[in-house]
């Protein structure tokens, strides 16, 4: 089994180190760690560090060995998800399903089809809710770098990330619309993809003519129509598999 991963503000160098606080408390009072086990410590930036046991100390002090520290290239292509928002907890599995799957950024999206709506409070709460999300999959898949949450985005600042994309695509299962297949599309090696994920009730004729004028193309990934809380973990899987980012 690979070593459980615990986030610190930055990653010690060789030598004794103590791990306390929310992460200590869980590597010691939820995960039971004792003396000789193998934890993984990361700034969820891309800069990590093995580290072994030596004790545990009350119920929130883990005392560690850090061996060395080694930094993760940014992987390449980037790919970036903008995810409009779904109803209910599905915000919160979209995150977490596409970090385990390996995507670099994930940008949430107010469509104008959108049941949710993320205004004042209850859209920080519901933001704070995915970053923590993203966090906490991170740890869980094992990754060093987390992927970047960031806040919410218009249909116009959408496009406007889309225009800088080397490749810009917006999931569309009607084929009426033109759309492509995307496990057909070229691709580039390096660079940065963006991908689009519209809501339950698709994306609107005058977001796609918005998205066009940026670049971006419809493409389906193939028959059957997938919700928008696992659109992109599945489309994030093909494209890291044929980018090589999965080889």
């Amino acid at each position: 089994m690979t070593a459980p991963v615990f986030v610190v503000d930055a990653v010690p160098p060789k030598g004794r180190f103590v791990l306390e606080g929310p992460e200590g408390r869980h590597a010691v009072s939820v995960r039971r760690l004792h003396a000789g086990e193998n934890v993984v410590l990361t700034d969820g930036l891309g800069t990590g560090a093995a580290a072994v046991v030596l004790a545990a100390e009350g119920k929130d002090r883990l005392v560690v060995e850090v061996g060395d520290v080694t930094a993760e290239p940014e992987p390449v292509p980037r790919i970036t998800v903008v995810q409009a928002l779904p109803k209910g907890d599905r915000g919160e599995v979209a995150v977490e399903t596409m970090t385990e799957t390996g995507v670099d950024a994930i940008v949430p999206w107010q469509a104008s089809r959108c049941i949710t709506q993320w205004r004042g409070d209850r859209g920080a709460k519901s933001l704070a809710k995915w970053r923590a999300t993203a966090r906490e999959a991170g740890k869980q898949s094992r990754r060093l770098r987390f992927p970047e949450v960031t806040d919410a985005l218009t249909t116009k600042q959408v496009a406007a990330l889309l225009a800088t994309a080397d490749f810009a695509a917006v999931l569309h299962e009607d084929a009426s619309v033109g759309s492509a297949a995307l496990a057909t599309a070229g691709l580039p090696d390096t660079g940065s993809i963006v991908l689009v994920v519209g809501p339950e009730g698709g994306v609107s004729p005058e977001e796609l003519a918005v998205f066009a004028q940026a670049g971006a193309k419809p493409y389906r990934l193939g028959n059957s129509v997938l919700r928008t809380s696992t659109a992109g973990t599945a489309a994030a899987a093909l494209l890291l598999g044929r980018t090589g980012r999965w080889s």
